[in-house]
């Protein structure tokens, strides 16, 4: 059978966007890694080197757009500019945290409690958001109370949600901070799943350490969720990817 020029030229085109997909991919990853030594820089630079910068998305490929984790015990100021640093790093795309805040403010921050904190907490006086022991998962009457929850937290969407999880002292500590993070993560999903925009959830754990005032480390009552509606100033926009011309 005659070798048909055609073939020849398709067989062609498909070599050479193989070579070129090949030679993309890997100046990718050059760029990846180069902005994550950077952006490594940056945060150390404004004292805060344990703040990390992930440059490669759950599917393998590298990005522009980073994952901002670590630095749980920093003030909202610090984290707010640190991620200005490394958005301003040229070439850096959008940021996001992992834990679910927003992308990089400008400015600082200021922090003030809204009213949507105040109403939660009244909720919360009167019933408690409780899970299976030993266990993240929550009780059927919690489940009605989070919708209550997420009813009063809705006029205050566009600031940061911080949902902190507490535990007695009953267990181990490493123990206790591992469920109170879990139980504070199964609220923060439970949110998501009724409308609360992933993007303004921030949930930590912080075990024993820090039991309600008046009561027992081992009181029962010391295992509870607690939400805390911060106001923020606007986001500044960051760089995001053009296409290149064609």
């Amino acid at each position: 059978m005659p070798f048909k020029p055609q073939i020849a030229v398709i067989a062609g085109a498909l070599v050479t966007a193989a070579l070129a997909f090949i030679g993309n991919a890997s100046m990718a990853d050059e760029m990846a890694a180069d902005l994550l030594a950077k952006a490594e820089a940056a945060a150390a630079e404004n004292g805060a080197p344990q703040i990390r910068s992930r440059f490669i998305l759950s599917n393998g490929w590298p990005t522009r757009h980073p994952e901002l984790s670590g630095g749980e015990g920093l003030d909202e100021s610090k984290r707010a500019e640190v991620a200005l640093a490394i958005a301003n790093i040229p070439g850096v795309g959008g940021i996001r945290w992992a834990d679910g805040t927003a992308k990089a403010e400008s400015g600082m921050m200021p922090l003030t409690p809204l009213h949507c904190q105040e109403d939660v907490e009244a909720l919360l006086r009167a019933r408690t958001i409780r899970f299976e022991e030993s266990s993240s998962s929550m009780d059927a009457a919690s489940r009605e109370l989070l919708d209550e929850v997420e009813a009063a937290l809705r006029p205050c969407l566009g600031n940061i949600i911080a949902i902190t999880g507490h535990t007695d002292n009953s267990g181990p500590e490493p123990g206790n901070l591992a469920l109170s993070r879990d139980r504070a993560n199964a609220v923060r999903n439970a949110l998501i799943r009724r409308g609360i925009p992933r993007d303004g959830l921030r949930a930590s754990g912080v075990g024993s350490s820090k039991p309600v005032e008046g009561l027992d480390p081992a009181d029962p009552a010391n295992r509870r969720i607690e939400f805390s509606v911060i106001a923020t100033a606007p986001l500044a926009p960051t760089p995001v990817d053009t296409p290149g011309a064609r």
